[in-house]
């Protein structure tokens, strides 16, 4: 077997290091192998050279060294819901494995292995009377969440991004050293590790604040897609009017015929307004009534719930698919915007993407944290993601069609992104990444790639090349 430079791992190698770590060490065609690389797009399929399925942080040293010492990149995959790269001739760790975690309530902190997903954390966390900064889809990973930013539908606009209240970080560098970082004892590395996503080690665990938050006033409200018009003005008019513990996002969706949906969905086309409010039940009736009277709703399910159900507020899908996706920073969402957007996405269209949403930010996502991270999308105001689903013979034909939309928000665009959201495509798009982080920042990520990874040996990812 050989790696993408053409060096060959021979059986003596493999065996090493499978005595060298107590998880599965899996090559190509070994049973278990497709199941250990299994990703969430269907389309991204990882084809590593070997993959060690890691138990502890021990064995995530003992695969980067084995890989140093060898001369082979490595990859990372914890949920696997953001993979830009197929990772060939590479080490690819898993760490699904690793799912340790305690919860501070004292201290308001929670600490978890980097193995764990949202799902896990949140009733555990619910307990304590705590609610982390998670996203809309509580099946992805925390690590690489945070390690992205992270961009919560509900507490974000009060609190900021979940890397603004990382207070701790263990990772194993390139050097196969394993650091404890935090922001008064290298306070570069917690810099770029927090905003570079992947690119300066393998954080094994990841210490963070949670917060006093046990139930929330939110959910989405589905109108039919004809009223796509008013609905887009009515919340373009009502945004200016909520404070920051309101966090909310529209979607047009053309929705697949599932007996998962509810009858009113199944097939149908739609416009999502989706909304997250931290006060009270009566107060949140009372803000989002001029949303509800922009238009009869197919379905209202915004009400009273738990944090536990932040995942209602988007319902994003939660099973493996194939799809492809695009997305893009906006400076505003005026009313030229919004028409714009009507005539890209609405019932006269023809358009055929699965989903295409419009954030709204703002509030404490424009807030420098108390220790300093490398998110780079500060001060952006909206960020607008489409998807479509589809197989990879058809690739060209969806791409297009995601081309088509936001070629046609470019007018509006802004170089500033939610690196979360960014696709496998624009991943690989060098110049793209140095724009999404702006010149300054990524001349000092790339100096710090050089000093921490100067291999380059973590480069499946949004790549930041060592200075």
């Amino acid at each position: 077997m050989s790696d993408a430079a053409g060096r060959r791992l021979n059986p003596q190698d493999v065996a090493a290091l499978r005595d060298s770590v107590y998880g599965p060490v899996l090559e190509p065609g070994a049973d278990g192998y497709e199941a250990e690389c299994a990703t969430f797009n269907l389309v991204c399929p990882l084809r590593p050279a070997v993959v060690v399925g890691a138990s502890s942080e021990q064995d995530v040293v003992a695969a980067v060294r084995f890989a140093a010492r060898h001369g082979l990149p490595v990859a990372v995959k914890s949920a696997a819901h953001q993979v830009v790269s197929a990772a060939e001739g590479a080490v690819l760790i898993t760490t699904g494995r690793m799912k340790g975690m305690s919860v501070d309530a004292q201290y308001g902190t929670v600490t978890v292995q980097a193995g764990v997903r949202w799902s896990e954390v949140l009733p555990r966390a619910a307990e304590a009377g705590l609610a982390p900064i998670v996203g809309s889809a509580p099946e992805v990973g925390v690590v690489g969440y945070t390690l992205g930013g992270g961009q919560s539908p509900l507490l974000g606009r009060t609190y900021g991004y979940a890397a603004d209240h990382v207070r701790r970080l263990d990772v194993v560098t390139a050097d196969g050293q394993l650091r404890r970082v935090t922001p008064q004892d290298e306070p570069d590395l917690y810099w770029a590790l927090l905003g570079g996503k992947g690119n300066f080690g393998v954080v094994t665990e990841i210490e963070f604040d949670a917060f006093p938050v046990s139930r929330f006033y939110g959910g989405g409200i589905y109108f039919p897609g004809e009223h796509l018009e008013q609905v887009l003005n009515a919340w373009r008019a009502w945004l200016p009017t909520v404070g920051e513990d309101m966090t909310s996002s529209v979607a047009v969706q053309r929705l697949p015929d599932l007996p998962a949906l509810p009858e009113p969905l199944r097939g149908a086309f739609v416009v999502h307004l989706r909304i997250g409010y931290l006060g009270t039940a009566a107060d949140g009736e009372r803000l989002v009534e001029p949303l509800r009277d922009a238009a009869p709703a197919l379905l209202d399910l915004v009400g009273e719930k738990p944090f536990g159900a932040i995942g209602e507020i988007h319902l994003d899908p939660v099973d493996p698919m194939p799809y492809y996706d695009r997305s893009l920073g906006l400076r505003e969402f005026s009313a030229k915007t919004a028409q714009a957007f009507l005539e890209l996405t609405g019932p006269e269209s023809g358009c055929t993407l699965v989903g295409v949403e419009i954030r709204a930010l703002g509030g404490a996502f424009d807030r420098e944290p108390e220790f300093p991270n490398s998110v780079p999308s500060r001060g952006l105001a909206y960020v607008a993601f489409a998807s479509v689903v589809g197989t990879a013979d058809q690739a060209d034909e969806l791409r297009g069609e995601l081309t088509r939309v936001f070629d046609g928000l470019l007018p509006w665009a802004d170089e500033r992104n939610l690196v979360n959201f960014l696709s496998p495509d624009e991943a690989t798009d060098a110049e793209g990444v140095r724009e999404l982080y702006g010149a300054q920042r990524y001349e000092r990520l790339a100096a710090l790639k050089r000093t921490y990874d100067p291999g380059n040996v973590f480069r499946f990812n949004y790549n930041i090349t060592p200075a």
